[in-house]
């Protein structure tokens, strides 16, 4: 059985690479997970998680994690990939938005922040705050916009 996590962070990041699964892998190697296998979760924020600036994973583990990402060999492209988590009053029970697509990140943000709201309000649930995260790139040859809220065991820091 799986443990509940109880920390996490938002991180981002965009990459050229030679494929677009490089892109992809690039773009997490900067979003900070990148040698971790990356869990895919729906879209739960667990109550009182606790944010935290950076978390640092060792290499290989299982990382739990929302993500929305784009692959684009379109030269010239502008793809943007972003995240928003609307926190709960109670008890920081929260809902994690992905979104990506071939738009600027100021739309993918406000898209999806949206979206986090919406999400709350169809559960009857009053909204604390609403934080987000977005990258935006600029395709070369393949490019990757990666947007993400992963999560780990304050325990194992």
């Amino acid at each position: 059985m799986f443990e509940t996590p109880d920390i996490y962070t938002l991180a981002a990041g965009t990459s050229e690479g030679t494929s677009k699964l490089g892109a992809f892998d690039n773009a997490i190697l900067i979003a900070g997970v990148g040698n971790t296998n990356l869990i895919k979760l729906s879209s739960i924020l667990p109550p009182k998680a606790v944010y935290k600036e950076k978390i640092v994973y060792p290499r290989g583990v299982l990382v739990p994690i929302a993500y929305g990402a784009i692959t684009s060999d379109k030269k010239g492209e502008k793809i943007a990939a972003a995240v928003a988590i609307a926190v709960s009053v109670e008890d920081g029970f929260g809902v994690i938005m992905e979104f990506s697509g071939v738009t600027s990140a100021k739309n993918a943000e406000e898209t999806v922040r949206k979206m986090a709201e919406d999400a709350m309000k169809h559960r009857n649930i009053g909204i604390k705050e609403i934080v987000s995260k977005s990258a935006e790139h600029t395709v070369e040859n393949f490019g990757c916009a990666f947007a993400s809220v992963p999560m780990w065991y304050s325990k194992l820091i």
